[in-house]
């Protein structure tokens, strides 16, 4: 594989994946660079209906799919790869990755965001044996069994409703009286009364099992109040922690680790754009990390043109 690219990719989420379609439609040689594959968060769900043009929703396998052979078409070179590390020299950016070095003119990072953890006892431990972060993926393992979800967004939510197709009971554990997933999503798990139940105004304060999960402890908020709810498995859902590591040092960042970057998806170094999960913003869903990906891409072509002295008048 050749070593110097017009732009180089980081992470095969939605936005990357858009970012690739872009950037090679625009005749930018292309490399994007993702450690598991296309797909990112994507393809820990089952179905997306909120994506515009697809009035009964659309598989995620096939959204992803879709997605990636587009960006072939155009010419993207896709590459199974881990980054560890970025550094710019002069007007090229280096990629480190755990196969090699890399250099661009522009990159675009794309690296999204994981599951963040409670950090209770128990937790590391049962990961693998009962405790999980994605239902999507572990449903099956839990068929006819009682799980609780923590977590009262919209991912917590619709995982939830997921996991009502294979699991005896689920109980959803939230730290709030209240969801505060959308009103849709609200009205489809409150109608599952025979499956669903709540433990309100909660949160773990540890998960107990030996080779695996037998119950979670939970403490009231206001009360203080701590009992014991038996299950078979825990799905947590309480928001990301963003994939910005190998930027430290390089990239401005806010405390979370979330990376600034303007409307222009321009980071805080020249010739680095933004885009995706890994940015601080208020709505993380595909349709946004969809148009972020295309302005990156777009930006970063026109810094390359201009790089190059090829840019439209």
């Amino acid at each position: 594989m050749k070593k110097e690219w017009d732009v180089i990719i980081i992470g095969a989420g939605p936005a990357g994946l858009t970012a690739g379609i872009y950037s090679s439609r625009a005749r930018m040689e292309t490399l994007v660079l993702d450690k598991m594959g296309p797909g990112g968060q994507l393809a820990l769900t089952e179905n997306i209906e909120n994506y515009p043009g697809f009035k009964d929703g659309v598989g995620s396998f096939e959204l992803i799919q879709s997605m990636s052979e587009q960006a072939k078409r155009f010419g993207t070179v896709f590459s199974v790869d881990e980054v560890v590390g970025i550094s710019v020299q002069g007007n090229l950016k280096k990629v480190i990755t755990k196969k090699g070095e890399f250099s661009a003119w522009a990159l675009v990072v794309a690296a999204g965001a994981s599951p963040q953890r409670l950090g209770v006892p128990g937790e590391e431990k049962l990961t693998g044996k009962g405790v999980s972060y994605c239902a999507t993926c572990d449903a099956m393992f839990f068929k006819d069994k009682n799980v609780v979800v923590v977590g009262g967004g919209d991912t917590a939510i619709e995982e939830a409703m997921f996991l009502t197709k294979f699991c005896k009971k689920i109980t959803v554990i939230h730290r709030r009286d209240r969801l505060r997933a959308t009103k849709i999503l609200q009205e489809r798990i409150f109608a599952q009364k025979d499956k669903v139940d709540f433990c309100w105004k909660s949160a773990v304060k540890e998960i107990i099992g030996d080779a695996k999960v037998q119950a979670v402890r939970v403490q009231n908020v206001d009360t203080g109040e701590v009992k014991d709810i038996a299950c078979d498995g825990v799905f947590v859902f309480v928001g990301y922690t963003p994939n910005s590591s190998f930027l430290k040092g390089v990239l401005k960042m806010d405390e979370s680790g979330f990376v600034a970057s303007d409307d222009d998806m321009k980071s805080s170094v020249e010739g680095i754009f933004a885009c995706g999960d890994i940015r601080r913003k208020s709505l993380k869903q595909v349709v946004t990390a969809c148009g972020e990906g295309a302005t990156a891409a777009f930006c970063a072509q026109r810094y390359v043109e201009e790089l190059k002295g090829t840019a439209y008048s």
